[in-house]
């Protein structure tokens, strides 16, 4: 983060031993102070109220979608911008105090996302186990090792070295129902310069569409294939004031010092009533991006030098040869 690292505050959705503190520790030098938030909406706030330099927070699960805490406050309220992407592969423990036996285990604490990734694994080793709600992976276990007496639940679902954090005894380390599970996190400031282009860059939208006219989601989506724009993840979000008024939170592949999307920007904001940036920062998947045919930058800037050319010729008078 450079010589000021050291003064840098990160929130990111606590407590400490979730996912999200394992990827602020990717990201984060290890003097930042890092700052615990009870929910995503918190940890962004903090940002806009200049309590924190950054916000970590997950944006994208690979087994159950966009996280739509994140997705849609990022758009609400004072403008913020994506600057890092991390991933983290998911590993789930079934935590309990010391002594409790898998037979003991009748309600289960974990964040809604945890559930949906294990509850093959519940209905199979545990069947009928009760899934009780928490703001992350870690609040449950750190509330069964608060030592209160009854907390509601028996066990939680958290990352394995979680249990080690916690004092807490794993009943399993392997409750996933998927193994190859990854969680994506994203690095948020409030607007400023873009991270340097990579050519293995992403670019983070939010359009809305207009509602009353036919075809609007096939205009919106033109605006990328014309220009060869790959789009790598695409959701719609209710924008709340009607019925069947959406919008759409978009991951284009490409920076926006990239011709082709300042071509699809300028599209975008000729056809929809709303079009929110939210950021170009390298992928942290690092795939070099291959543009098609007629979509590099050298193909755009031929094209407008093309144009210059023939708007320069001086206009033909009358009396001159035609």
């Amino acid at each position: 983060m450079g010589e000021q690292s050291g003064s840098l505050r990160f929130s990111f959705l606590g407590p400490r031993g979730t996912f999200c503190n394992e990827a602020v520790n990717q990201v984060a030098e290890k003097d930042a102070t890092l700052i615990p938030a009870v929910d995503v909406p918190a940890a962004l706030n903090m940002v806009r109220d200049g309590e924190a330099d950054y916000a970590v927070v997950p944006i994208e699960n690979s087994v159950e979608g966009g996280v739509n805490a994140t997705l849609d406050t990022l758009t609400q309220g004072t403008p913020l911008e994506i600057k890092a992407e991390m991933l983290v592969p998911i590993r789930f423990a079934l935590a309990a105090r010391p002594g409790t036996r898998l037979e003991d285990v009748h309600r289960i604490a974990t964040h809604p996302h945890a559930w949906a990734q294990c509850r093959g694994w519940i209905a199979e080793h545990i069947p009928g186990a009760i899934h009780v709600p928490t703001t992350s992976t870690a609040a449950g276990a750190e509330m069964l090792a608060s030592g209160e007496e009854t907390p509601g639940f028996d066990a939680a679902l958290c990352p394995v070295p979680t249990c080690d954090m916690f004092g807490l005894s794993s009943l399993s380390n392997d409750v996933a129902d998927n193994q190859n599970a990854i969680t994506r996190f994203i690095m948020v400031s409030l607007p400023g310069a873009q991270p340097e282009r990579t050519g293995a860059d992403k670019t983070t939208l939010m359009v809305q569409l207009p509602s009353d006219e036919a075809g609007a989601l096939l205009s919106m989506l033109e605006q990328f294939s014309t220009r060869g724009v790959n789009l790598s993840r695409i959701e719609s979000r209710p924008i709340g004031d009607a019925l069947g008024s959406y919008a759409f939170s978009i991951d284009a592949e490409g920076h926006l010092e990239d011709e082709r999307i300042q071509a699809v920007l300028i599209g975008l904001h000729r056809v929809c009533p709303r079009v929110t940036f939210l950021g170009s920062y390298p992928s942290a998947v690092g795939k070099q991006i291959r543009p098609r045919p007629g979509t590099s930058d050298t193909d755009f800037i031929s094209g407008r030098r093309w144009v210059a050319g023939l708007l320069g010729r001086r206009t033909l008078h009358e009396g001159d040869p035609a």
